[in-house]
């Protein structure tokens, strides 16, 4: 089936992101949350990040008024009815995913396509509670997904190799370069890079260095752009302890236990930049190290 219509569910830090993109790749975009003022919000980024592009040249004026022209907000699922692909991007629990698959799909064409921006849930287990397990994959796109130039695709142990190809395609229209991974827990990218920042917060925790100690050590010492911490703070912490909390469970390894000093963070609701609070208070105009 040719795509031109694409549904996003979440208008969060990701699924703005994934509007955006697709937007400006030429599809029409129908944009849905529960809530209306995330979707106002999620809107006014969107304007606001393709601004930025235009600010770099590195797309037109005339090409952002005619991405913003495909995106439409709603906040009821029924408005994806005639979306060929829809596309979750919703918080990162598996109950939470579920449900929304379960009520999407009596309300999508038979045909349409269904995939997850899950970073570490089993595709193969989201995928059985839908009504087309063949026709659902993973497509985890890196945050800020405007910027981030990788998308892991995931294929559930049902989907369809016609699903993969359709879903490949658009990814590659959207100018992202692709990536297979298969459907373990947190698939590549966070397999490799949530127990390195797990590992960080057990440095801090065991008083081996302090939060801006531990960020320069990484940042001057491996060259990392970012350090472990920032980047917990940037990707949220509480999304950090559920891939965690996903590679713990499905691998049965001690080696990928969330540190305690992780869990108590988000106890405490200090979730990183989008609470305020983190690992870095954001309250200032300079952040500044919380331990």
């Amino acid at each position: 089936m040719n795509i031109e219509r694409i549904g996003v569910i979440g208008a969060g830090q990701m699924g703005h992101g994934i509007a955006h993109v697709a937007a400006l790749a030429g599809y029409d975009v129908v944009m849905t949350d529960i809530n209306r003022e995330a979707l106002d919000k999620g809107l006014k980024l969107i304007d606001r990040n393709l601004g930025r592009q235009v600010g770099r040249d590195l797309i037109s004026e005339a090409d952002k008024t005619a991405a913003l022209g495909r995106v439409s907000i709603d906040t009821r699922l029924e408005a994806l009815s005639d979306c060929d692909l829809v596309i979750e991007a919703a918080t990162e629990d598996e109950a939470v995913k579920k449900n929304i698959f379960q009520k999407l799909c009596p309300l999508v064409k038979p045909e349409a396509f269904l995939a997850s921006n899950t970073s570490s849930l089993s595709i193969t287990r989201l995928g059985a509670a839908t009504d087309r397990p063949g026709q659902f994959m993973g497509l985890h796109f890196m945050n800020p997904v405007p910027v981030m130039q990788l998308v892991e695709l995931i294929r559930g142990i049902a989907t369809d190799e016609a699903t993969f190809t359709a879903l490949k395609t658009v990814v590659d229209r959207m100018g992202k370069q692709a990536v297979s991974a298969e459907d373990f827990p947190a698939f590549i990218v966070n397999r490799i890079l949530l127990p390195m920042i797990n590992e960080a917060v057990y440095t801090l925790y065991e008083g081996v260095g302090s939060v801006s100690a531990i960020d320069t050590a990484m940042k001057l010492g491996a060259n990392h752009p970012m350090g472990p911490l920032e980047l917990a703070d940037f990707i949220g912490l509480d999304t950090c302890l559920a891939v965690m909390q996903v590679l713990h469970d499905g691998l049965a390894d001690t080696k990928y236990r969330p540190c305690p000093l992780l869990v108590k963070y988000v106890e405490a609701g200090w979730l990183g930049r989008k609470t305020g609070r983190g690992f870095y208070d954001y309250s200032g105009d300079v952040p500044t190290p919380t331990r």
